[in-house]
């Protein structure tokens, strides 16, 4: 366990992070870096145990010199913001870098035949779920049960979330579902939620912006039209936001943290 950050991340800001590097996996073949972030209390609050936000593309979340193109979300910054204002609950942020060149497989549940590579998102599930989620419920004071669990990501990211949440409803119980990748394999997605034999207790947030090239709001609105089909109510369990502008990268992400948060952890 470490707590050493670049100088982006501020001393006060550091005292909240720990990471384990080089997590190994005996599902995937390529190690990686996980970085939790506590709240401000966790280290006064000794008996409080936490809900759990799992991410994905951990390196983007926090960091800007590890963040794709320097610009990191600041996710921490936010969720620290929300509880100080008692708007969501204290929480602990655990984010899985990717693997680089390996993303786009770990990421994707099918081999797509216009890419002709993916396929391994049932096996990065099994390290999310067995190997990770196992280690951080036994090294923190966690909330373990999936009503106080979340899984969440952008792009493939999103893709991913969506798909093992779906498939893990005993694990994970809410979903950050942004700008999700809806076109891989035909839109396998829409059809994994077409299959479902009976729809999960799972509070879903979607979104989109409209200036997102492949990732089109036509791709995010099936989505959601699929997932009302299904049972889910919107701004019920399931909150869809359009974003007028809004573009696929880092930055914007990071502005929808705020109101995904607050829909996905309310008070």
């Amino acid at each position: 366990m470490q707590s050493g950050f670049s100088d982006n991340i501020t001393a006060e800001d550091s005292g909240e992070f720990r990471r384990h590097d080089d997590f190994q996996s005996r599902f995937l073949e390529h190690s990686r870096n996980v970085i939790v972030w506590l709240p401000p209390e966790y280290e006064a609050e000794t008996a409080r145990r936490y809900p759990v936000f799992y991410m994905h593309d951990g390196q983007n979340l926090f960091d800007p010199a590890t963040a794709f193109g320097g610009v990191e979300w600041g996710v921490h910054k936010t969720a620290r913001g929300l509880i100080e204002k008692n708007e969501i609950e204290p929480m602990i942020i655990v984010g899985a870098y990717n693997t680089g060149q390996y993303r786009i497989d770990e990421y994707t549940p099918t081999v797509d035949p216009k890419q002709k590579r993916g396929g391994k998102a049932d096996f990065y599930g099994r390290f999310i779920v067995e190997e990770l989620k196992s280690f951080i419920d036994r090294h923190y004071r966690t909330m373990t049960g999936p009503a106080h669990t979340g899984l969440g990501g952008s792009s493939l990211g999103g893709l991913v979330t969506l798909y093992l949440g779906l498939k893990y409803p005993q694990v994970f119980s809410r979903l950050m579902v942004m700008s999700p990748s809806v076109w891989w394999d035909q839109g396998l997605i829409l059809r994994v939620v077409k299959r479902l034999k009976a729809k999960p207790s799972t509070r879903i947030w979607l979104d989109v912006g409209t200036k997102e090239g492949k990732f089109t709001p036509g791709y995010a609105r099936a989505l959601r039209d699929e997932l009302i089909a299904q049972g889910w109510r919107l701004n019920s369990d399931l909150k869809f936001l359009q974003v007028k502008g809004g573009q696929h990268n880092e930055h914007d992400w990071g502005l929808r943290v705020e109101p995904a948060l607050k829909f996905l952890f309310p008070k």
